[in-house]
This record gives C-alpha cells, sequence and structure tokens, in this order.
C-alpha cells in the first residue's frame, strides 16, 4: 500500500489508503492499534522522521524522563511491567513505543521520512487531498491528525540572536556533539525540560547561568527505582500490574480537586512546594527569587528533588532580569549586565497552537482551519472542528492535562474516532461532520467552567492562554469525565454526508 503515488493519467491524484494516521508517536500508534484490532487494514502512518517516537524520540536532553508515573504512562491494553523506575526515562519511553509497533505488526503500515504538506478536502469526491513534501499526492476517506502538542519548539525572539557566536540549540533538539565541560553556559527557561538537565549539566560546566522569566512551582519527585522483584512480581501476576496503575490512577485523580472544583483546595500542593523551597534552599534571597507569585496550578506544577541543590552551587548563578540583547558571546540583561557565555541552551517550551495550525489544511467550500480558529482554536471534544470532514484529532484543543497521564486522554479520544467510523459504516455515509451548534455548544460549556478555575486566577501567564488570555490547551476536570463523555458518539451532533 503505497502512502503516495503518481497522479491518475487525467492529472488527479492517485486513490490512496482509506484511512491516513499522521504522526507515530503515542497518539499515532494507539489509532493504528485500535483500526488493527477492529479488523480494519487499510490505513498508514505518515511520520516525518526516520524513527517513531514523537516527543519520547526528540526529547534527548540529558536527565530527559517522564513526570507521570511510569504505570500511568502506556496503554491500557497493554501494561509494562519492565519499567525500572517509578518516573520512567526516556530511552525506555521510547523501547516501549517501538516494542508496541512490533508487537502489533504496524511497520507494512509506517511511512516514515514522510512529512505532510497540505490537507484539502474534496467536496464532490468526499475525500481528503493528502500532499507530502516529497512531492506525492493522494486521496483518503479520513485522516487522523495525532502529532501533539509538544514537537514545534519555541525559541524566543531576542534581539541579536542570530549573532551569537557559539553553540546554540533547543532543549528538543539537544546538540550531542557539543562537550559542555569547562563551559560558560546559559540556560533560557525554567520549565519542565530545564529543571531536568539544569542539575546534569550543573557538575560539569565551568559557568552556569539561568535565566528565569518566571519562577515554577516545584514539589518532590519520588523517583524510586522499581526493583528486579518488583518487575517479576509485576511480569508473573498481571492482575498486580493493573491493581498498581488503578491505584495510581485514582492518586493521580484526587490531583485534580483543585484543578476542577475550587482552586482554594490548591493550598494544599502549594504547601508541599513551599516546604520543598525551603528545605533545599537556605539563602532567604535565592528563596525569594524561587517563590513563584501566582496561584499554584495555573502554570504546570514540576517536580523535581535535585533542581535547587543545582541552583545552590558556587558555579551556578540564578539570574531573573529579563534578556534583552544577545551579543556574539554573551547574553545581556534589562539592567546591563553582560554574562559571558560559550553555548546557550533554550529551554523555552514548544508553540503548542501552532501544532496543527502550522499546516495548510482546507476544508468544505474551501474553509482554511486558520479561519476557522481565527477567533481562538477550537473542536468539538478536542477532536473535531465544524466544516472538516472526517478530519480527526489527537490531543487537540483543551485535551492537556496538569495532573495525569495524556496517554489516557489519548485513549479516550481514539474511542471517539472509532464509534465515529462506526456511525459512518453503520449508515454507509461518506463523511460526518460536527455540527457547528455542538461544537460551540460544548465549548461554551467549557469556557464557562474553565473562567472559574485556577487557570484564570492568580494573575500569571502560560502557554495555556491564547493571546486573548483564552485557555485553549487544558481539560478542565478530572479525565473520567473526559472518558465518559467520549465513550460513545452522539448522531445528533454530527451531519453524515452521503
Amino acid at each position: 500500500m503505497a502512502a503516495t503515488g503518481p497522479a491518475n493519467a487525467d492529472g488527479t491524484a492517485a486513490k490512496g489508503p482509506g484511512i491516513t494516521i499522521i504522526g507515530a508517536g503515542f497518539a499515532g500508534l494507539c489509532m493504528a492499534i485500535k483500526l488493527k484490532q477492529a479488523g480494519y487494514h487499510d490505513f498508514v502512518v505518515l511520520e516525518k522522521d526516520s524513527e517513531l517516537g514523537g516527543t519520547w524520540r526528540d526529547n534527548t536532553y540529558p536527565g530527559c524522563a517522564c513526570d507521570v508515573p511510569s504505570p500511568m504512562y502506556s496503554f491500557s491494553f497493554d501494561l509494562n511491567p519492565e519499567w525500572t523506575r517509578l518516573f520512567a526515562p526516556q530511552g525506555e519511553i521510547w523501547d516501549y513505543l517501538r516494542t508496541c509497533a512490533e508487537k502489533y505488526g504496524l511497520a507494512p503500515h509506517l511511512r516514515l521520512g514522510t512529512k505532510v504538506a497540505a490537507l484539502e478536502y474534496q467536496d464532490r469526491e468526499r475525500r481528503w487531498l493528502v500532499s507530502t513534501e516529497d512531492g506525492g499526492t493522494f486521496t483518503t476517506n479520513a485522516v487522523v491528525a495525532g502529532m501533539g502538542g509538544l514537537h514545534v519548539p519555541s525559541v524566543p525572539e531576542i534581539p541579536g540572536r542570530a549573532s551569537f557566536a557559539g553553540p546554540a540549540f533547543h532543549s528538543a533538539r539537544w546538540d550531542h556533539s557539543v562537550d559542555l565541560t569547562g563551559k560558560r553556559v546559559a540556560v533560557v527557561g525554567t520549565g519542565a525540560s530545564s529543571v531536568q538537565f539544569i542539575p546534569q549539566i550543573a557538575p560539569v560546566v565551568e559557568k552556569l547561568s539561568v535565566f528565569q522569566r518566571t519562577a515554577p512551582w516545584i514539589q518532590p519527585k519520588p523517583d524510586i527505582p522499581l526493583t528486579e522483584r518488583t518487575r517479576r512480581t509485576l511480569r508473573r501476576f498481571p492482575p498486580a500490574d493493573r491493581a498498581l496503575r488503578d491505584g495510581i490512577y485514582w492518586l493521580l485523580e484526587t490531583r485534580a480537586l483543585g484543578f476542577a472544583v475550587d482552586p482554594r483546595l490548591m493550598k494544599v500542593h502549594e504547601a508541599v512546594a513551599r516546604r520543598h523551597l525551603a528545605s533545599q534552599v537556605a539563602d532567604p534571597e535565592l528563596r525569594a527569587r524561587l517563590t513563584p507569585g501566582y496561584t499554584i496550578g495555573c502554570k504546570r506544577i514540576l517536580l523535581a528533588s535535585d533542581y535547587y541543590p543545582a541552583l545552590c552551587r558556587d558555579n551556578v548563578e540564578l539570574v531573573t532580569d529579563r534578556i534583552t540583547e544577545i551579543r556574539d558571546h554573551s547574553v545581556v540583561d534589562a539592567t546591563g549586565r553582560e554574562h559571558p557565555v560559550d553555548v546557550i541552551i533554550y529551554g523555552t517550551g514548544f508553540k503548542v497552537a501552532e501544532s496543527l495550525a502550522q499546516h495548510p489544511i482546507i476544508g468544505r467550500d474551501g474553509l482554511k482551519l486558520q479561519d476557522a480558529w481565527r477567533d481562538g482554536i477550537r473542536a468539538y471534544l478536542g477532536t473535531l472542528t465544524a466544516g472538516f470532514p472526517n478530519l480527526f484529532m489527537l490531543l487537540g484543543p483543551n485535551t492537556g492535562l496538569g495532573h495525569t497521564s495524556v496517554v489516557f486522554m489519548i485513549e479516550a479520544q481514539v474511542r471517539l474516532v472509532m464509534s465515529c467510523l462506526r456511525l459512518l459504516s453503520a449508515t454507509r455515509a461518506r463523511a460526518l461532520d460536527v455540527r457547528p451548534s455542538a461544537e460551540r455548544a460544548y465549548n461554551e460549556r467549557l469556557q464557562r467552567r474553565l473562567r472559574r478555575l485556577v487557570w484564570s486566577e492568580g494573575g500569571c501567564t502560560s502557554w495555556y492562554l491564547d493571546g486573548k488570555g483564552i485557555n485553549r490547551a487544558i481539560w478542565p476536570g478530572f479525565t473520567f469525565e473526559f472518558w465518559a463523555r467520549t465513550r460513545a458518539v452522539k448522531p445528533g451532533d454530527f451531519e453524515l454526508i452521503g
């Protein structure tokens, strides 16, 4: 089955697979596995990179690991008893994904090194035209976008950035050819990636300047090893592995009380974070600069037990004045102070909103996705947008989480997509499109709930919010609520296209 192909004799694109999945990370692989388990084999997975794995392939920085307990960071239908730590390192997660691809026979469906350039819905044919960067085109009945939101690195536009003479790279594109030993290094940003790699590089560099825009709330990370004896027990008694996962799931769901019910309940989490900071940072001046001034939870709560000690090292300096300029061999802050550096590492996160909107996607009657989202990105159950039939998004708008594993959300969305496909089969319709009224009603309810929760309080800004201050990223409740809402398709919310 070809992923791309030559045009037909009349110049039209060749007919391709019934379903096209974009991305071979957790989301894309889950969709592929569920299609195969349902007995459907007419699909292809297009992956822009030469290897599968998504986020866990791209992020190879020192200390990279999951910040969700390992038993929850696997597919519910394929638990992994081989995790060596409670918070799995990057390499083990990547190995798990490759093992799943092999176990479920996905190799014949994978088209690695194939990047999608554009998607255009063909109104007359009721099919999507897929164009790839290698010049190939083909048509497909449905498209499942499983790229996720953490694959477009965000690098700040700082005057003079391009003129820096030394190595400079984003943490998600770590340059392992650069030896940091004895170097003067600047780290820009103190988010989830930075708190993992800063403790790893601090002991080897000559001087580490950490530029912090906003202090994160950090709680201790109970990253205990899972011994061979423990793994052997989980391997021999699968019900024990299932019980461990279920217990961790419900424990993590209790963390959502402050997110989903009342921001005042976040005080418990704040107390834990304050005690952690006080126990690890003795210097009151440094401790003050590391204390956030916003309600805990409106930015992601980070887990780290070695970050604060790294900042207390003699060769590490925390700089809280904003960067105004980058010169050939230095970084200049707002006070005019020049920090000589040999290497710059950007730990500045990702362009989450652009992960899908950056692609040229044209729906019914020539509607561009960028125009549909002119007033803000939105989707019905984070999965479908009106005007784009048979286009399904995994980890779309408002499906992100602040308290547990997104793999749970992926599985819930995949189940919804499978329900939609079964509806098409049962009705013999060629396509379905979510009704604008259903999409609008869903998002109005969603935003009403978000406005009274922690992300709209405390005066903080984050990548969760768009330019208008509206949360387009986070699911505002418990994950079992999302599971219940995606359990089965509601036919009345859709227009069936014959």
